[in-house]
């Protein structure tokens, strides 16, 4: 989740942003593409028949309204049922059939995609402690390798300057972990945490081998890789270290909320470990961190619209938790701490966009106010230093950060003076505070536009000097000064101004009506989708593609009152206002109808299916990732994960308004006898955040009532969840079928079927 946007426990039913690390699966039902050449799809007697769900009457009476759901019966939540894997791997063998004769053109996006890669790189290294942290990528690996390498003179201060040496002289290179050793067994691998100890002795790290997203956890000898202890299994991944000889970590109920956090000794059998705290209402999660003194714990309880905080001294385990900020419907706390001040960051309706204040950790009723509310600038998160402090903001749609010098520790904190913002080049951009040292006068972040490739940079909060440490390697003879941004506006149905990111190649693109465009969108949660650069995108732009983000209502973009007037009752923003964007791109000349593809994943997924049902006619083709398409039966049904922390996210369908509100948007409830679009859909079986009946019943459901021939195809992923495939490149192949399948929508694959 973007946790540039929001802070706290996992907001569930995530984005994720087309192609880096998760996008799409299919679904087909074709049946004569008009577009395709002969050469690229086969004539019509060779298309093979979509699979047709069984029809099982399935009724559900609430208000006195009656729904009838003929697919209900594709829920599984075993995901054993014989009569459901076959059906799923015959939706999964047409859409194979049906992209089967623009297999060549899909390779060679590919190998195109993949090629730009650098596939023997490092990262950034972080210095912390007495040893350089980085992880290394190596050619032809799916997976990552975490490394480090002793600082040669620690007792130097850091600096923005600071290199490691590298080469034969240099201290060597130790392999603390290779995921790629790890993951020869498995399909899916994922490392969902990786955690130093204090000591730089040892290393916690989760482990998920199925996407479902309930791990294991091992702790290791940071040299030896010898296990210490058993491990720690059905736990999240939201574990801390508490000092060199415990671990915090936090563990799910039946239906997957994150409801306690428990203390573990190392070398104590699990069953030992000692419940730190029981959130026994189902409508909060807890969530976990350390703060940047790494001295407390913070453990946190949250719903939508509430936050309350505990902490834990890490030299006093015995003590147990004690109460930071207290349980006040309505008010959203996150902590940091520095000496012997608690800096809180406070939101509540009044304040909407936060503020920050602080107090004493004596005394935590006596508040100063560092930085007061703006109606015009929401406090994102922020960064405590010993002697900085760094604060992400949003203003006007725009992420910034604001960094203040701070007095002595021991002096009292009054307020804030002098604060200095870090300047950007782009005009949309995204960027993100990293991890950083305490001690440290250095500030790392890391930048992206949508021409932009990520880029690390140190910046010196003494002297403002930004110092760039990494860049991504884009191979292939990128140009970044090839391509254009801008930032455009179109008006909502009630007037207002939707922001829209846009990217283009200029030497490609006309700008008369006549370029293919692909329109993203997400609209959930507070969620932010700042613009950032993605390298497989460029098999788009270098086609002739305009590539747009609508920053609509529901997510955060423009601060927190974008998010109110997105959700609930007026949920219905979201998709209007992407419609907006649409018929602006439209008028602007950016495209056309029968140009424009769209996109969503997860409530994003919400989304296309709203559009795809409101307006059919205004799209050529959309790609569905996972989508979170069932809301109404979901959110009436306590026993799926998420459904009663997310009755403050989209209401709770057991009150009549909200019933009827839902069902007037709820993708499967509104499937209506028309033309559609081509589609894609997409789902993972093991995905505990949208189920992989949702996407398939609504595949089931536009079969049966469409009325055209345009492709319909439907891919779930049997061994993945929300996130699908692991590895860097299966994932890459994803987007490799998802371009293929949009272009072969707009009839732009050749002849030959080559790229």
């Amino acid at each position: 989740m973007n946790s540039n946007c929001i802070g706290g426990v996992l907001h569930l039913r995530l984005l994720l942003f087309s192609t880096s690390h998760r996008i799409l699966a299919a679904h087909p039902k074709i049946s004569a593409s008009r577009r395709l050449s002969t050469a690229t799809m086969g004539s019509r007697s060779q298309l093979p028949s979509p699979p047709l769900a069984e029809k099982v009457k399935h009724e559900m009476e609430l208000f006195g309204d009656v729904r009838v759901d003929n697919y209900y019966w594709l829920r599984d939540d075993s995901r054993k049922n014989p009569k459901v894997i076959s059906y799923l791997q015959q939706e999964n063998a047409y859409t194979e059939a049906m992209m089967s004769g623009t297999k060549k053109f899909e390779d060679e996006i590919y190998a195109e995609i993949r090629g730009r890669i650098k596939e023997d790189d490092i990262s950034a290294p972080l210095r912390k402690g007495p040893y350089y942290y980085y992880s290394r990528t190596l050619e032809g690996k799916e997976y990552v390798q975490y490394c480090r390498r002793p600082i040669p003179n620690r007792d130097a201060p850091s600096s923005v300057h600071d290199t490691m040496p590298s080469g034969p002289d240099a201290p060597p290179e130790h392999v603390i972990l290779d995921e790629n050793v790890k993951a020869q067994e498995h399909g899916f691998y994922r490392i969902g945490a990786f955690k130093v100890s204090p000591n730089h002795k040892m290393v916690a790290y989760a482990e998920d081998t199925k996407g479902d997203e309930i791990y294991t956890v091992y702790v290791i000898d940071a040299e030896t890789q010898a296990p210490i202890g058993k491990p720690l299994v059905g736990v999240t991944s939201n574990l801390e270290w508490a000092g060199n000889d415990a671990l915090v970590y936090i563990t799910m109920d039946e239906i997957l909320r994150p409801d306690k956090a428990w203390l573990h000794k190392l070398g104590a059998d699990q069953s030992n470990d000692s419940c730190l705290y029981h959130e026994k209402d189902d409508m909060f999660s807890l969530g976990l961190e350390a703060s940047e003194s790494e001295k407390l714990l913070f453990i946190a309880s949250e719903s939508k619209i509430t936050r309350f905080v505990f902490y834990l001294e890490v030299s006093k385990l015995e003590e147990g938790l004690k109460v930071l900020t207290p349980r006040i419907i309505g008010i959203d706390t996150s902590v940091s701490h520095r000496g012997n001040h608690f800096f809180i960051q406070r939101r509540s309706d009044e304040f909407f966009n936060s503020e920050l204040l602080a107090c004493p950790v004596d005394n935590t009723s006596a508040t100063t106010v560092l930085i007061p509310h703006r109606a015009s600038v929401k406090i994102q998160y922020i960064k405590l230093f010993s002697d900085h402090l760094a604060v992400s903001e949003r203003e006007e749609g725009l992420p910034k950060i604001t960094v203040y010098h701070l007095p002595e520790v021991e002096e009292p904190l009054i307020n804030l003076e002098g604060g200095k913002s870090v300047q950007f080049i782009d005009p949309v951009y995204s960027v993100d505070l990293s991890v950083s040292q305490f001690s440290s006068t250095i500030l790392r972040f890391s930048y992206s536009s949508l021409r932009m490739p990520n880029s690390v940079y140190d910046y010196d909060m003494n002297t403002g000097e930004s110092v760039l440490k990494k860049i991504e390697t884009v191979l292939g003879g990128f140009d970044a000064s090839n391509y254009v941004t801008k930032r455009k506006w179109a008006t909502a149905s009630d007037g207002t101004e939707i922001p829209i990111s846009i990217v283009y190649q200029k030497n490609l693109v006309k700008l008369d009506g006549s370029d293919p465009m692909l329109l993203y969108g997400y609209g959930s949660y507070e969620i932010c989708i700042d613009p950032d650069f993605e390298a497989s995108r460029l098999s788009l732009l270098d086609r002739g593609f305009i590539f747009a983000i609508a920053h609509i209502r529901g997510g955060g973009e423009m601060g927190r009152q974008w998010y109110e007037n997105g959700k609930f009752l007026k949920k219905k923003n979201t998709f209007t206002d992407f419609i907006s964007c649409a018929e602006y791109l439209i008028e602007q000349k950016y495209c056309s109808k029968e140009k424009l593809c769209i996109e969503g994943r997860s409530a994003g997924g919400l989304l296309i299916g709203a559009v795809l049902n409101m307006r059919p006619d205004l799209w050529k083709a959309a790609v569905a990732g996972v989508p979170f398409v069932d809301v109404l039966t979901t959110m009436l049904d306590p026993t799926i994960p998420l459904t009663t922390s997310e009755w403050e996210e989209w209401g709770d369908p057991r009150k009549e308004e909200f019933y009827f509100y839902m069902k007037s948007y709820s993708p499967v409830d509104n499937v209506k006898a028309q033309n559609y679009p081509d589609i894609l859909v997409t789902a993972g079986l093991h995905d505990p955040r949208v189920m992989y009946s949702e996407p398939a019943k609504f595949v089931a459901k536009l079969r049966d009532m469409k009325t055209d021939d345009n492709m319909l195809l439907f891919k779930c992923e049997l061994g993945a969840g929300h996130f699908s495939k692991s590895g860097r490149f299966e994932r890459l192949q994803e987007d490799a079928m998802t371009y293929t399948f949009m272009l072969k929508a707009l009839n732009m694959i050749p002849a030959s079927g080559s790229a």
